[in-house]
């Protein structure tokens, strides 16, 4: 049964998301989150706007998002590998966002 989860967001990667440059979700897993549930974003302003402090506030504006792929790097036993564990030291990882090849074309166009 898919269940709504609430999640703050800073206006920077909401802006994004609203805007379709960003079609992912990265997370700390302190959270259960399974695909069909419900990610719901709630936009933060930070004072100061560093992202970090303890002053920030509601906008209002609040987005919804159905979960899709779940990947936890926990469940990725390559990780263990002592060669993907000194690149991951020496690079960290990138998190890629896979669209429709003419998605991201389209979207080319118009910029």
């Amino acid at each position: 049964m898919s269940r709504e989860i609430h999640k703050k967001i800073s206006k920077k990667y909401f802006d994004l998301i609203v805007s379709g440059q960003k079609t992912f979700e990265f997370r700390i897993a302190d959270f259960e989150c399974e695909p069909g549930d419900i990610l719901v974003l709630d936009e933060y302003e930070y004072e100061n706007d560093d992202e970090t402090s303890t002053n920030r506030r509601p906008t209002g504006r609040v987005l919804r998002k159905k979960v899709g792929f779940v990947g936890k790097t926990k469940d990725f036993s390559w990780l263990d590998r002592p060669d993907i564990k000194a690149d991951a030291e020496k690079h960290g990882f990138q998190i890629i966002s896979l669209l429709e090849e003419e998605t991201a074309t389209a979207r080319s166009n118009r910029l």
